[in-house]
């Protein structure tokens, strides 16, 4: 449609009539934009010619990698036979029965029902309704509050952000809204290196159970959590951490909620995130890697005890939908996709080979004086910033403005990672070569001494 305009053209118009997501659009002159034209496997060119490596997996989706016809295939072919009907009024078709075996194949062994929407945001609103109807529909109305984490995202709609516990989402349009109530974060390294790692884990994970003392078992509804935090900057738990959980919920009659929206579809070396750390969620939010992002979509795994609840009571419609639950092409695309990680044994690939092999390279980068630690579980992994990792009990200041600076020296430096506070993190696609692994930590370490250099440059280190 506009391949024939100039980059400056393309940025002109997106300055002049596009809204970016999390975008201080009065900071974001044109001549930063990027403009994004292709893409195949782990690389992306832009338009000016510029390759760059996807250490993001686009965000945080792409486990199949970029330009699988496949996918594409599937898509036109669904499209045209039907490109789209609605799943309201005891109505169905093909592809969403398909994805819903699918899944049911794939997931944990109790989850056999899914219900579908668009997005990670929307599979979370669903999980709050579900979690409080449930509890209606048992006799309990009173349990009615959700307990999440500090630092978590569990999306951006009005409930999604309310569940997350990001103070600056929390900052805007009144949030949270009332209900939810938010915990210490399992962040060894930014918050508990005055203890060892698994005492600090088990006291982390013991802030639940203070919650649940304070608020009252009877009351509490639902814990949500991710098994690794992503968007707060790849928070890895201790190994402490998960067991104690586990422990706490096995004592009390509360719902878990797994949100596997970045960490589902093999990232972590097992199909989810749950299974990883051996927790058993009474639901799951699905979305990312369940079609590589070649479509949007988006799905919540309910257990057999929810399940059986919506079916058996009597209770009557549950008044919930979107006009996009099971949309027909993006469930040819999520079952495609679901193929491809299946019969590729990608998900056995990042717990054997590809996981280890860059995790191995990941952590040697921690020698860099800029680099205060290194982690890594599956294909999803973060460095931590500071002035000399010599002394961790200095950090930058501002927060923010060296991650930033690093993350702007890796796009020239063509790699894409992402910045949080003064971390550095990537989850690249799981179909990663060896070499480009290689290529992917060469790349990170220079841009670690690239800003180490414009560092010292500026005097704000030694």
């Amino acid at each position: 449609m506009l391949s024939n305009r100039s980059t400056d053209d393309l940025r002109a118009l997106d300055a002049a009539h596009h809204l970016h997501p999390f975008t201080d659009h009065g900071a974001l002159a044109p001549a930063e934009r990027r403009i994004i034209t292709r893409a195949d496997g782990v690389w992306l060119w832009d338009s000016e010619g510029n390759r760059m490596l996807d250490g993001m997996a686009g965000l945080w989706c792409v486990q199949v990698g970029h330009g699988r016809q496949e996918i594409v295939e599937a898509v036109r072919a669904q499209m045209s036979e039907l490109a789209y009907y609605n799943t309201f009024f005891k109505t169905s078709h093909e592809p969403v029965i398909e994805l819903s075996r699918l899944l049911a194949e794939l997931t944990p062994p109790q989850f056999e029902m899914f219900f579908f929407g668009s997005s990670g945001s929307d599979a979370n609103d669903t999980i709050l309704r579900m979690v409080r109807t449930y509890w209606d529909i048992m006799g309990r109305p009173d349990k009615k509050t959700v307990i999440s984490r500090r630092n978590a995202y569990h999306g951006s709609t009005v409930a999604g952000a309310s569940l997350g516990g990001m103070a600056a989402m929390h900052a805007q349009s009144g949030l949270p809204i009332p209900g939810i109530v938010h915990i210490a974060q399992p962040y060894w390294f930014g918050e508990g290196r005055h203890m060892a790692p698994d005492e600090f884990g088990i006291a982390a994970a013991r802030d639940l159970e203070r919650a649940i003392d304070a608020v009252g078992e009877d009351k509490v509804a639902a814990f949500i959590a991710e098994p690794i935090q992503g968007a707060g900057g790849v928070v890895i738990p201790p190994d402490s951490y998960w067991p104690e959980i586990r422990r706490i919920l096995a004592e009390r009659d509360i719902l878990f909620v797994s949100d596997e929206v970045i960490c589902g579809f093999g990232r972590t070396g097992q199909w989810f995130g749950c299974e990883t750390y051996a927790t058993q969620p009474d639901f799951m939010a699905l979305a990312k890697g369940l079609t590589s992002g070649y479509l949007p979509a988006g799905a919540v795994a309910v257990s057999r005890r929810v399940a059986a609840a919506f079916h058996d009571s009597g209770a009557g419609e549950f008044f919930h939908g979107y006009t996009y639950s099971g949309h027909p092409a993006s469930s040819a695309a999520a079952i495609a996709n679901l193929r491809i990680i299946r019969d590729e044994k990608l998900v056995e690939r990042v717990r054997e080979d590809i996981g280890p092999y860059l995790r191995e390279r990941w952590l040697a980068l921690a020698d860099h004086v800029l680099v205060g630690e290194a982690r890594m579980t599956g294909l999803i992994g973060a460095l931590e910033l500071v002035p000399d990792n010599a002394d961790l009990s200095r950090r930058f200041a501002p927060v923010g403005q060296v991650g930033t600076l690093a993350r702007d020296f890796s796009f020239r430096n063509g790699l894409v990672m992402r910045a949080v506070r003064d971390s550095l993190i990537i989850a690249p696609p799981l179909v990663l070569s060896h070499a480009e692994a290689d290529e992917l930590v060469a790349l990170a370490r220079r841009t670690l001494d690239d800003t180490w250099a414009a560092l010292k440059r500026d005097g704000r280190v030694r």
